[in-house]
């Protein structure tokens, strides 16, 4: 079965790089019934960055206003699944470099016997980008 592929609109918000601050972002997230596609948190300067793609843009969004959070986006990113076999990301990202799309970052994991992965490229990229992988 070949991959699906479909644009989503993610958000970041800037956090203290300390223990806890994932888990209290997440939680918050949780208590308002906000459910998350993907979830990435990384150190970013002296703080951390903490990217989510919410199945409810429009629910996470009400959910930062009233928490206060300086949220950045919504930006796009692209979310690709399919059945795992050797090889299934090198396809992808060998595909747009053959059409000289860099590519800012890309997470992936795989579990029984599926892939998934989010895939972000400049906004300048995201039509080109869709175009190439055949997004929804």
């Amino acid at each position: 079965m070949a991959e699906t592929v479909r644009t989503a609109e993610y958000f970041y918000v800037m956090v203290p790089d300390k223990p806890g601050e994932g888990a209290r972002v997440l939680g918050e997230l949780r208590s308002a019934g906000v459910n998350l596609v993907a979830y990435s948190g990384f150190p970013s300067g002296r703080g951390a960055q903490l990217d989510v793609v919410p199945t409810d843009p429009a629910a996470f969004k009400a959910v930062a206003k009233q928490r206060k959070w300086k949220v950045k986006g919504p930006k796009r990113a692209f979310l690709i699944e399919g059945d795992d076999r050797v090889g299934a990301c090198a396809d992808v990202l060998g595909r747009l470099a053959a059409a000289k799309i860099n590519v800012t970052a890309m997470d992936a994991l795989a579990g029984g016997g599926r892939y998934a992965a989010i895939l972000w490229v400049k906004p300048r990229d995201v039509k080109k980008t869709t175009s190439v992988l055949g997004a929804m």
